[in-house]
């Protein structure tokens, strides 16, 4: 991997980080107003979705007995568990995406040196150049 897509990864890994980190979702959500219950199951949710979207900064958490028991922790989850896993998903994406592009960009780079050298060894094709070896 070349530095524009270390750096790329870095912004990407790094607002997660900030984004989660300083803040709960649940302390959030609950100072929105929502119950508390449902926050509980929002936040473990959105880590099991996060995780299963492929985020290596999340591990997967679920109150089992709750859910089975409390509809609003059982909700909350659910919910979260579904947005958490599409939106990690999409990130996924388009990280990849983009070391795909930056390897493109790279391959077309190298292609065009490659075209130029063979553009310039056919135009002195059939050049007498001994005489000008003593220039250098």
């Amino acid at each position: 991997m070349n530095k524009s897509t270390l750096a790329l990864l870095s912004v990407v890994a790094l607002g997660h980080v900030l984004l989660t980190g300083c803040v709960s979702q649940r302390d959030t959500m609950i100072s929105q107003g929502y119950p508390q219950a449902y926050a509980e199951g929002f936040d473990d949710g959105c880590h099991s979705g996060n995780n299963a979207g492929g985020s290596l900064f999340d591990q997967f958490k679920k109150d089992v007995r709750r859910f089975e028991t409390d509809k609003e922790y059982a909700q909350g989850w659910s919910d979260a568990y579904k947005q958490c896993e599409s939106q990690q998903l999409a990130i996924q994406r388009q990280t990849q995406l983009s070391i795909e592009q930056q390897q493109l960009n790279q391959q077309k780079k190298l292609n065009d040196q490659k075209q130029k050298e063979q553009l310039e060894k056919n135009a002195l094709k059939g050049v007498n150049t001994k005489g000008l070896e003593s220039i250098k």
